[in-house]
């Protein structure tokens, strides 16, 4: 995935890290709503998000994750690096092997996530119902987790990924015609971390490859 060359100063990414935050902010503050409505709270589960491999496509969400990390002690950052490699290992293993596995998120210490305020999106909008609308066509609804079925039933509170999906593309778009990168992305926070690990964030700010 070929960038351009590192021409861009540490102020022009706390730019685009700056609307990242406005735009988590305001996608926080609608869940929170909803949630509120049906009086739903997230206090940890055996349907666990942070169990579940999804995968990141924003080089924006990769960027601000890596600033997360760069912010934990080397200890810490170490420690975080061993789960992650543990978890590409069992993944592999399983992947292999044709089995499905649900592994914990190697963020997560006791049931917390130690970069919390650095979450992706998909991470912050997990679990309560929600909408999104497609150019052209109704809104499509898909539903909560498992665990807000259990409490909260079959009910439905406007909730509309629409607007947070839309500011995050104009977003990774602007900063993409800045850093000259035409890649795709699709890792998971493992393959985040190690990628860290391996100095490959210096290539995600237009020095070679992510």
């Amino acid at each position: 995935m070929k960038s351009g060359e590192n021409k861009y100063s540490g102020a022009v990414y706390t730019d685009f890290t700056d609307r990242l935050k406005q735009i988590y902010f305001a996608m926080d503050q609608a869940y929170n709503t909803a949630a509120g409505h049906y009086g739903f709270a997230c206090a940890g589960c055996r349907d666990n998000c942070c169990r579940t491999r999804f995968y990141h496509h924003t080089a924006i969400e990769y960027i601000y994750m890596i600033e997360g990390l760069n912010a934990l002690t080397l200890k810490k950052q170490n420690e975080v690096k061993s789960r992650a490699l543990s978890v590409l290992d069992e993944t592999a293993r399983a992947d292999d092997n044709g089995e499905a596995v649900r592994l914990m998120c190697p963020l997560n210490f006791d049931e917390l996530c130690i970069l919390y305020p650095y979450r992706p999106m998909i991470c912050r909008l997990h679990g309560i119902p929600h909408e999104l609308q497609k150019p052209g066509q109704n809104p499509v609804q898909g539903p909560g987790c498992v665990t807000f079925d259990q409490q909260c039933g079959p009910s439905y509170f406007k909730f509309d990924r629409t607007p947070f999906y839309r500011d995050m593309a104009i977003l990774e778009g602007k900063l993409r015609q800045a850093i000259k990168f035409d890649g795709k992305i699709r890792m998971t926070v493992a393959e985040i971390i190690i990628s860290h690990a391996s100095g490959m964030e210096h290539r995600a700010r237009g020095e070679g490859h992510i």
